[in-house]
């Protein structure tokens, strides 16, 4: 049972791909393992998501899994000599090609790009580090004035900040990729680059229910129809790395806000993700500075918190795991932390079901509950729950395997896959039995929540308060 409500993400990649290294990760803290589809084949993935299965089924702990497809990365073509040194207030020539042996020209494979670029218009080159003013276009290339001084090698990405392109979230790659990630068995699909809701419906009428769908945000024409992107989601990412690079830096801490505050209010899961412990990539501890953007991040309420570099390629990846660990339960722990559990919009349209979880939560913290166990067999309930940012971790009992992996990724939850419950009886003994085996001790109260008739799927009806040891009170 982790000491803690925000979850954690690990990427996995070179440094932690072998069984023992995943182990190690999840034991240090993890709850989440994401597999970046950029890199890798598909032989190595399946291995992973073998060894993250068996790692699963040794622990007991439902983990979730979620394939990050590429998406639509636009990219620069093979330049002369293999990199060109752009000069500051020099122009040079954006030709629709693969590669280019002239010095003075940039080869963009991208006919989308190419052929949308207007004056005025913006190119970030490399992760940002060049930039490029479109100045004109002739017949046959687009004329592009650089803005920073440097050197531009092969196929480097390419942002178009406040452009949207006319180009599908899912690429023919994209579409392999995901075939095999659902077919073995991944948690979620996290979209990449995702522009409109459109693309997120794309998505979901291939995946189905097979696997939920994260919009990670990470374009301005994202951040424009967030509301609308939302609903279309299951789960959201405040990607910051491409966000950073699209939008000037000193916007992103308040869209990051906005995004978090906007999933909360609609009780889907967000991730804070990108550069959070990025100096653990080599050194075996954070910065200050990244220690409080942890903090910061559990504060807005985010329900996971993403390692990327640190534990892909990093050199010290369970040290990660276990100081951002640390760190979460030290800001949760912390006296004003209770500022980021607001509840949802008072103008929300509540169901019985969501007015007994808000009582549920009430309870708990005026009782001082152990804990809420939740049986649940689609995860709605407990979904709620964790909505709501109950006073005590929510125990989420459920019978379907695949849906705890799913319950792993929101905040509070600690799922247990169990068999249905039958009458009252059953329902208060298996809930003392699963409250026991998480740590609570005899007369400790929790709260049980269930859908009556038990065993069928459907809105929640039915609010317990219970002793540990007497079966209620």
């Amino acid at each position: 049972m982790r000491n803690r409500f925000c979850k954690i993400v690990a990427t996995v990649g070179p440094a932690s791909s072998s069984p023992s290294m995943l182990r190690m990760l999840h034991h240090a803290g993890v709850d989440v393992f994401r597999l970046n589809f950029s890199h890798g084949d598909h032989g190595k993935i399946a291995q992973i998501v073998e060894a993250i299965r068996a790692t699963e089924a040794e622990s007991g702990d439902p983990i979730a899994v979620f394939a990050d497809l590429q998406g639509p990365k636009i990219r620069t073509g093979v330049l002369a000599g293999d990199g060109i040194d752009l000069k500051f207030g020099e122009e040079y020539r954006l030709v629709l090609s693969n590669e280019s042996s002239d010095p003075d020209v940039i080869p963009v494979p991208h006919p989308e790009v190419v052929q949308v670029l207007e004056p005025g218009d913006v190119l970030k080159l490399d992760d940002g580090k060049l930039q490029l003013t479109v100045t004109g276009r002739d017949k046959s290339a687009v004329i592009a004035r650089a803005d920073t001084p440097g050197r531009l090698t092969n196929r480097k990405g390419v942002n178009l900040p406040g452009r949207q392109l006319p180009i599908s979230a899912l690429t023919e790659k994209d579409r392999a990729d995901l075939a095999f990630a659902l077919k073995i068995g991944v948690d979620f699909v996290a979209l990449s680059f995702v522009q409109r809701p459109e693309d997120v419906a794309e998505a979901r009428a291939i995946i189905g229910e097979r696997a939920g769908v994260i919009s990670k945000i990470e374009k301005p024409s994202a951040v424009e129809r967030l509301d609308a992107i939302l609903e279309a989601s299951d789960a959201v990412m405040v990607a910051r790395g491409d966000l950073g690079v699209e939008l000037p830096p000193e916007q992103v801490p308040g869209i990051q806000r906005r995004i978090v505050r906007a999933c909360r209010a609609a009780g889907k899961p967000v991730i804070v993700a990108t550069h959070m412990l990025e100096s653990m990539v080599e050194s075996i501890s954070p910065t200050r500075a990244e220690a409080s953007d942890v903090s910061t991040a559990v504060f807005q309420g985010a329900d996971a918190v993403m390692l990327s570099a640190e534990t892909a390629v990093g050199r010290h990846p369970p040290t990660a795991a276990a100081i951002m660990d640390r760190i979460i339960a030290a800001t949760e722990s912390d006296p004003e932390s209770g500022g980021f559990k607001e509840t949802v919009d008072p103008d929300t349209d509540f169901t019985t079901a969501d007015a007994i979880s808000l009582s549920a939560r009430r309870i708990a913290e005026i009782l001082d509950c152990r804990f809420a166990v939740a049986y649940t067999k689609t995860g709605s309930t407990a979904r709620r729950l964790s909505r709501d940012r109950p006073h005590c971790a929510v125990l989420a009992a459920t019978p379907s395997r695949e849906v705890g992996r799913k319950l792993a990724l929101y905040w509070g939850l600690a799922p247990v896959i169990t068999e249905d419950i039958s009458d009252f009886n059953e329902m208060l003994e298996k809930a003392d039995r699963i409250a026991r085996d998480h740590g609570a001790l005899n007369g400790d109260r929790i709260i049980i929540l269930a859908g009556y008739p038990f065993g069928r799927p459907g809105k929640t009806n039915t609010l317990k308060i219970s002793r540990i040891g007497a079966h209620g009170e």
